[in-house]
Order: structure tokens, then sequence, then C-alpha cells
């Protein structure tokens, strides 16, 4: 008789155990973890699709953020590179003169009956070999001894740069290695939540993404999405500082745009993206990620909140939005739901920061 061996379980943490369990109860047939490919369960309720679409929402955040931190470090090595290369490009060229000078020497010195050792070495050696033996140098004096002293400073400096250039290389590898992991990270969540979604009725789509249930409860997470949609206009923000005001504007006029993960505008944002445009438009320089743009300025409580601090969300640190005075903030959400005015209540509070 054929055995059959029972499937080796996974455990599961936080949000991923607890809908699978509800989905135990309900008699699901099968559910992968989070950000895997498979067959989502076509009785999940409204509640539990949102309950799984915002928890992928949630994961493909924590990627981008690593990605902008990834492209950032990126594109600091790529233009260290290429100001390395610029550097060695000259310095070669200052070395190439000095061995036209020295070329031009050892031609005098053939002509009137030999070449002097130490400018034949001058001439023969690779850079590595000629400082290796370069104490030739010192049995040298007058003028040949200042150009072949000057040949010696300029080899050591360009393989300084040359070694320079070669961690900078090695840190530029790395970090596009990353990047390629993190976008498919990303990509794989999206994919992910997209399947949930389009598993739903347009009714039901519209409801998950604005936050409701559909089955009726007015709990108090369901009530505090609802007052997302109470309007608030610049004139009623007080603002503490004239920067903390121009950030806020900013803020305004983004309303609408949609979230892209990656972007920085002017057409689109992510969460870290439109909080960075916001403070540059106000003439403050914050770095890319919500990782670092929480250490970026002052601390402070929830309680002490002023209209333009940072608001970050998350154990993972992984969102932020610009805060706007009455509990509530401006923020890029997620893919298909675009810039807009939401409680700070919606999600789990992690700090602020305010930028000066």
């Amino acid at each position: 008789m054929a055995s059959h061996r029972k499937p080796k379980q996974r455990s599961l943490t936080g949000t991923t155990a607890r809908t699978a369990a509800t989905l135990a109860m309900a008699g699901a047939a099968s559910v992968t973890a989070f950000g895997e490919t498979g067959h989502a369960d076509p009785q999940l309720s409204v509640g539990e699709v949102r309950t799984q679409v915002d928890a992928l929402y949630e994961q493909a955040e924590q990627a981008t953020e690593q990605y902008n931190g990834a492209k950032e470090a990126a594109d600091t090595a790529r233009a260290d590179v290429s100001r390395l290369q610029d550097e060695m490009a000259r310095k070669t060229a200052r070395l190439n003169t000095t061995r036209d000078q020295i070329g031009a020497i050892a031609a005098a010195q053939y002509r009137s009956g030999g070449i002097d050792p130490a400018m034949q070495l001058a001439l023969d050696s690779t850079p590595d070999t000629y400082l290796e033996r370069a104490a030739l140098v010192d049995q040298v004096s007058g003028r040949e001894a200042v150009i072949l002293r000057t040949l010696g400073r300029q080899q050591r400096e360009i393989k300084t740069t040359h070694d320079a250039a070669d961690v900078k290389l090695a840190a530029l590898s790395e970090a596009q290695t990353k990047l390629a992991e993190h976008k498919r990270t990303i990509e794989s969540k999206l994919r992910a939540a997209q399947t949930l979604l389009d598993r739903l009725t347009a009714a039901q789509r519209a409801t998950v993404e604005s936050g409701g249930t559909g089955t009726g409860t007015t709990d108090a997470a369901h009530a505090d999405r609802s007052a997302a949609r109470v309007p608030i206009a610049p004139g009623d923000i007080h603002a503490p500082s004239a920067r903390a005001a121009q950030a806020v504007a900013f803020a305004f006029t983004a309303l609408g745009l949609p979230y892209v993960w990656g972007a920085t505008g002017p057409s689109s944002y992510d969460c870290s993206g439109l909080t960075q445009a916001a403070w540059k438009a106000a003439g403050v320089s914050l770095p890319r990620t919500t990782y670092t743009q929480i250490n970026a300025g002052q601390r402070v409580s929830e309680s002490q909140l002023q209209p333009g601090d940072l608001v970050f969300f998350y154990s993972g640190i992984s969102h932020v939005g610009l805060y706007i005075g009455n509990g509530q903030m401006i923020h890029a959400p997620r893919p298909g739901a675009p810039i807009r005015i939401a409680p700070i209540n919606e999600m789990p509070f992690a700090g602020a920061s305010r930028p000066s």
C-alpha cells in the first residue's frame, strides 16, 4: 500500500497567521503565504481580501524603501566612479607629459654616450615595478632627479586613485544587485495583490480600495478611514514656520497624483519621494528613504505634532506622510491609490520628526 506523507507545515506569524486562521475556520481550500504566487480562495470575503491586500502592499512598500536606499547608494557610487575615472584621466595625462620629458632627456643622454639606468627604468617599467625599484632615483641629481621624483609621485597618485575606483565599482555592483532583488520583491507583492483584487467585482474592489469591508460593520478602524474624506483646506492650516507652510502647500498641490514606487516627481511619487519633494520646495534637503528621513530633524511625539512634521508608520518605518493638522496627513498610499488626505491613525504610528 502506498504511504502518504503529510506535507511539512510552515510557521506563520503576524498578519499572515491571523489570515490563515480565518481561512481555516471558513473552510478555505488553500492559500499560499503572502508574496508567493498561488490560488486565492474564491470564497474569501471582501474584508479578508482587504486584509491580504493591505499586508501585501505593506510588504511591497518595505521593499520599495529598500529599493530607494539601494538606488541612492548606486547613484552615489556611480557618481564616485565617474569622478575617479575623470581624475585618473587627468593624472594619466600629466604622467604622460612627465614621461615625454624623461624620453627627451634619455634621448640626449643616448646621443652623448649612454642612458642613465634610472632613466631607462622610468621608460621601461610598469607603474608597479617602477615604484618597487625607484630607489635608483636617489642616485640621480639635478633636473633629472626632480623629473623622476615627479614621475614617482604621479605613479603613486594614480595607483591610489585606481584602488579607490575599484572600491567604488565594487560598491556599485553590490548596490545594483540589491536593486534587482528589491525590484523583484516589489513586483511579486504587487502581482499577488492584483491577483486578489482581480477576483472581486468592481463594487467590491472599490470597497477594498476605499478602506471598507462591504459587511456593514462600523468598527473604529473603518470609522477612521471614513474620516479621510472630511475635507481640510490649506487656509485652515497654521504651520509653525514659513518653511513648514511651504512644505504643506506643496503637498496640497500633489493631491490626486498617482503613487508609483520609486518615483520622486513631478508627476508621480512614492511616500518618501513626496515628503522629500515637499520639503525640498521649502529649501530643506531630506534623505531619500523613510528609515533615514525619520532621523532628519527633531524627533517629536504624536501629541506634539504640528503641520509640516513627518509622520512614520509600521515597525519597519516603511511609510511616511506629511502632517497637516487635525489628526490628518497628506500621503502617497500605495499603487492604485492617489496622493490624498488621510487620518494618521489609519496605520500603526511609529514616530515623527520635524525637519528644519
